[in-house]
């Protein structure tokens, strides 16, 4: 291995090191509470370092919305070629979202940031544009997904309302796990509010055949 090639693996590995520690600084203490110091301590750098790597922290949070909207992407596309009956490609959809939340809960925390007051006034518009751009291929996909299983030209109103239904549910759960209330609803009451989303569409399904 070249020189060249070592210092580039090394500083990817870096940023890497970077990303992780603020998933868990993020899901330990929100937007706010996460500073690029906290960060730089969780990874064992010097705040210094760190902006060799980063400029600030909202490139940071940028970085892991762009890993998490890519994630999603590659599970879309995985039931998409799964070629699965409309119920079933539901399901799998449904589920997705599900492991989505257990596995990376700091992407749904990144995807929901953007929609707070400010949130992009830091960002440039040509990261704004690879933005929207990136999340609207994976609603696309979403659409494709939704064919047959609402009614043509209904598709992106549909992916609309699952994906506002999910990501409104985790909000939900959190919120009333931070007032120490009961963290609902339960993984059962989300299978449930699945249940209910599935007959309403393809209820319209049906409804426009009519």
């Amino acid at each position: 291995m070249g020189i060249q090639e070592r210092r580039l693996r090394e500083r990817n590995a870096r940023r890497q090191s970077v990303l992780d520690a603020a998933r868990t600084m993020v899901l330990e203490r929100g937007f706010n509470g996460t500073t690029t110091k906290s960060i730089a301590e969780r990874c064992e750098l010097s705040e210094a370092t760190l902006f060799h790597y980063f400029q600030n922290k909202d490139e940071i949070l940028l970085s892991l919305l762009f890993e998490g909207i890519s994630y999603t992407g590659d599970l879309l596309e995985k039931i998409i070629a799964a070629d699965l009956p409309p119920k079933e490609r539901l399901a799998r959809l449904w589920k997705t979202y599900t492991m989505i939340t257990s596995e990376h809960p700091e992407y749904v925390h990144v995807f929901g940031h953007l929609a707070r007051p400010m949130a992009t006034m830091n960002i440039s518009e040509e990261i704004k544009s690879e933005i929207a751009n990136a999340s609207g291929d994976n609603f696309r996909r979403l659409a494709v997904i939704l064919q047959g299983v609402v009614p043509p030209g209904a598709e992106r109103v549909a992916a609309d309302l699952l994906w506002g239904s999910f990501i409104g549910l985790k909000t939900l759960r959190d919120t009333r796990k931070n007032l120490g209330a009961v963290p609902l609803p339960s993984g059962r009451e989300l299978d449930q509010a699945f249940e209910f989303l599935d007959a309403g569409l393809r209820g319209a399904s049906h409804k426009g055949d009519e």
